[in-house]
């Protein structure tokens, strides 16, 4: 009997040994539209970026569904009467990924680095913070130099990215190589142009949420080809789907989809005053500007490369936004005001333009529609298909003329403008600079009341269709499509992918 007990003793250790052996793991695989630039949240500037750090580095604030700001990292905020400070109470017990505590000293040493670092693209939405004091091990207060109304906004994205103390210390300038965050998930793998991994990590503070084991993000340029994965089954989720294949999407029985209009916008940053490049096109005269921007047809673009889904605008945010200003609609185009504008303004014709444009299919066909429109106003658009990275490496540069960017948007206004139309701001490509427009902008940071900083945004808005140096054209339909196995997912107003929740069934 006893050696019967025994034999089935061992009989289950085995069963549940392989078992155990036999568990795979999950692995969700995500296509990108582009490869992340550094995994740094003091230096990443690029979408897809924020994609991959909604896995790796929580925030200490996030949004909902509603554009909310919820607690994250944070367990509440708490602004000062006089609107000169904010103090953060944080949630206890929470580890880096190098199991260093997430503390109210990694809390100030996480902003300061985003203030100080060399080439921090935080510095600007952190500007108006003149300290950081640690209050208690769970507290710290954010001193401002003046009051500033976005600032909780800026905490719900990168600047609100915490980062372990050691590890950026250790690490030096190849932080980005191998962040260290507080996210649920560690990034284990990097290969350029190919993949980036991370896995679970085991211990997140909110790690009964997270049930999937691995996520592979993989950067796929051409929409076409992530969707004939997604279809095929080596991809479980796409990003940025293209409009032309919604109907067939929905029509796919094994496939979900999610659209919406995104917070951020599609524009044409024109070169009027970052480098000499500037000289022979938008740089001589605001009405180059205003001529080339009445060339454009914005409805047409959208019914043409978007069967519709997108939102014409001509503004930083899209129309349906509360800080709209409804003073200056979309305009009709007007070719022959357009050329009137050319002659007044001296120009010779046909205008010259070096027209640098990200290597997406999409973006490329409204490039070439835009080539077509304003060809008919006495501009000739030459276009420059240029990689992402490189692309922006050449836009700080002042090494083009005309720029198709895309900006993905922030939750306020804020988000979408000074930093760039701001005088010497990081992601003013175009080099405009107006001492009065900043001082509106400045003004406008101050004000916690809609209806005022909205009356200040309407005297920046009619300057910056006179003058500025970015024209506008639509905000994109946010696409996200993913199969039938993935399970959990919920569309977010700023487009990114939040893994919190996520499942993923077997085949």
């Amino acid at each position: 009997m006893k050696k019967l007990t025994r034999w089935t003793a061992a009989a289950l250790l085995l069963a549940a040994s392989m078992t155990a052996a036999g568990a795979r793991p999950t692995t969700l695989r995500i296509g990108l539209a582009e490869d992340p630039d550094v995994l740094d949240p003091t230096l990443g500037r690029t979408y897809v970026g924020r994609i991959v750090f909604a896995s790796i580095c929580d925030k200490l604030f996030d949004i909902d569904d509603k554009l909310q700001v919820v607690p994250q990292l944070a367990l509440s905020h708490e602004t000062a009467e006089d609107g000169l400070s904010m103090l953060i109470k944080l949630r206890p017990n929470v580890k880096f990924h190098d199991g260093e505590p997430m503390d109210a000293e990694a809390v100030k040493f996480s902003i300061e680095r985003h203030m100080t670092m060399q080439g921090s693209f935080r510095r600007p939405e952190l500007a108006s913070v003149d300290k950081v004091e640690v209050v208690d091990p769970l507290t710290v207060r954010l001193v401002l130099k003046q009051p500033f109304s976005p600032l909780l906004s800026q905490l719900t994205d990168r600047a609100g990215m915490m980062v372990s103390p050691k590890a950026a210390r250790e690490a030096g300038e190849r932080f980005g190589t191998r962040p260290v965050c507080a996210g649920p998930y560690r990034l284990v793998e990097r290969v350029q142009q190919d993949r980036i991994v991370v896995e679970r990590f085991a211990d997140y503070w909110n790690k009964d949420q997270i049930t999937i084991d691995r996520i592979e993000y993989r950067p796929i340029n051409d929409s076409t080809v992530r969707l004939a994965n997604l279809r095929a089954g080596s991809l479980d989720l796409i990003e940025r789907a293209l409009a032309t294949d919604v109907a067939e999407i929905r029509a796919n029985p094994r496939l979900r989809l999610s659209t919406a209009i995104d917070l951020g916008y599609q524009g044409v940053t024109l070169n009027t005053g970052k480098s000499d490049a500037a000289k022979t096109a938008f740089g001589q005269d605001p009405r180059v500007m205003q001529a080339f921007s009445l060339a454009i047809d914005r409805v047409a673009i959208n019914q043409v490369v978007f069967n519709g889904g997108a939102a014409p605008g001509n503004q930083w945010i899209n129309p349906q936004h509360p800080y709209y200003q409804s003073r200056f609609p979309v305009a009709a185009r007007d070719i022959e005001r357009a050329k009137r504008l050319l002659r007044e303004a001296g120009v010779r014709t046909p205008v010259t333009v070096d027209f640098m444009v990200p290597n997406n299919p999409e973006v490329r066909q409204v490039a070439e529609v835009l080539q077509a429109m304003t060809a008919e106003a006495g501009f000739d658009l030459k276009i420059r298909v240029t990689e992402f990275a490189t692309s922006l490496q050449e836009a700080e540069q002042g090494r083009y003329q005309a720029y198709m960017l895309n900006w993905s948007g922030r939750t306020d206004p804020d988000g979408n403008l000074f930093i760039f139309h701001g005088c010497n701001q990081p992601q003013n490509y175009g080099g405009y600079c107006n001492r009065e427009v900043d001082a509106l902008m400045q003004e406008a940071r101050a004000k916690s009341d809609l209806a005022a900083r909205k009356a200040i945004y309407e005297r920046v808005a009619e300057r910056l269709m006179t003058e500025g140096s970015i024209v506008y054209l639509y905000h994109r339909p946010v696409i996200i499509a993913h199969t039938v196995r993935l399970e959990g997912y919920r569309p977010m107003p700023d487009g990114l992918v939040r893994v919190i929740g996520l499942k993923l069934r077997p085949n």
